[in-house]
């Protein structure tokens, strides 16, 4: 059974940090990671992605400000957010691309969401 569980978001000001976690479990090839947010009558938004071999991606919105890593041995990753914004207000969503067994085909799978509020 695949399970994806974050951790780490709470409240927080204006400038300060998060860091979130997703540890995963029954994936035994994850082959990209990421971070996904939605905000109250917003679409989900793609934050951050890395790749197996550490290749990241992030949304103008966040470049400079978030740092996204993965431990490859803990199946885990984290998304490290610095000068948070009123506006990074969201439920962040941890998500992984893999393949549960080795016959099995590739699926993106989704966790059950973190809140993160910053406040003014």
């Amino acid at each position: 059974q695949v399970q994806l569980v974050e951790s780490g978001g709470g409240l927080v000001q204006a400038g300060g940090s998060l860091r979130l976690s997703c540890a995963t479990s029954g994936i035994v090839s994850i082959n990209v990671m990421g971070w996904y947010r939605q905000a109250p009558g917003k679409q989900r938004e793609l934050v951050a992605t890395i790749t197996k071999g550490g290749t990241t991606n992030y949304v103008d919105s966040v470049k400079g400000r978030v740092t996204i890593s993965r431990d490859n041995a803990k199946n885990t990753v984290y998304l490290q957010m610095n000068s948070l914004k009123p506006e990074d207000t969201a439920v962040y969503y941890c998500n992984a691309v893999g393949r549960t067994s080795s016959w099995s085909r590739e699926k993106m799978y989704w966790g059950q969401g973190t809140q993160v509020t910053v406040s003014s």
